[in-house]
């Protein structure tokens, strides 16, 4: 029997995102397989005050069984990894979906421009709905299927409670601030990765620079896809999770 595998979402979404490839999970995965909402989105509406990424990481890490295998997409990737450096009992393997230690971009680390994480922050205070819409279709990029993929995603993610705007905000300030590059390159336990080529908010440039922090790690590039591999391409992100785990 495999370990727990543990599927955590990315920014302004909920587990509701993974519905699209719950079938194919749970077929060729032997043990168990969970998904979990971040502190403040969906079900999870209890939130630390302040929310900040060691406090929700905290709370999120007591939802884990010893032994979990963490699949961490985008902001989803950096509780992953925050949790396997500071609750390593909980973590067999981390596997990061489109998702690198520091996402902000700096001196010579490739990442997000601080003027967008500046703009949605600014969007988010008057226009929620569409800040959180034009970031679903961002994570359709490079899908031949953009506009079903987004109509998909919205009914699957509206069956949850929407996000706190606490929550929000705060994950955007995460994304922006938390550099945990230090932290990846230190972590024992096993991490490996799915990126899409094309992916406009983790550049396929910053994987080597992850593999130059952490020799040990390892990856899967799919060619066509961008920042939301397992909406836009998933039997190849199926075959590459497989591969990884």
């Amino acid at each position: 029997m495999q370990n727990e595998m543990v599927l955590l979402h990315g920014w302004g979404m909920n587990q509701g995102v993974w519905q699209v490839i719950m079938p194919e999970l749970t077929f060729f995965h032997d043990g168990a397989v969970r998904c979990l909402d971040l502190p403040g989105f969906g079900n999870a509406q209890s939130i630390p005050t302040p929310y900040t990424l060691h406090a929700a990481a905290e709370q999120l890490s007591s939802e884990l069984n010893e032994g979990s295998i963490l699949v961490g997409w985008s902001l989803g990737g950096l509780f992953a990894l925050y949790i396997a450096a500071h609750w390593p009992d909980k973590v067999a393997k981390v596997v990061l979906v489109a998702s690198t230690p520091f996402f902000a971009q700096h001196d010579d680390w490739p990442g997000i421009k601080p003027d967008v994480l500046n703009a949605f922050k600014d969007q988010l205070v008057s226009h929620r709905e569409k800040t959180i819409e034009r970031f679903l279709a961002i994570q359709a990029m490079g899908s031949e299927s953009a506009r079903d993929d987004i109509k998909q995603l919205k009914l699957l993610l509206n069956q949850y409670p929407a996000p706190k705007e606490q929550a929000l905000s705060a994950g955007l300030d995460i994304l922006q601030h938390d550099d945990l590059r230090a932290m990846f390159a230190q972590l024992t336990v096993p991490i490996v990765g799915i990126f899409g080529r094309l992916d406009a908010l983790v550049p396929y440039r910053a994987l080597k620079k992850m593999q130059a922090l952490q020799p040990n790690f390892d990856y899967e590039v799919i060619d066509k896809a961008s920042h939301a591999p397992f909406i836009s391409h998933k039997e190849a992100f199926i075959t590459a999770l497989k591969s990884v785990c």
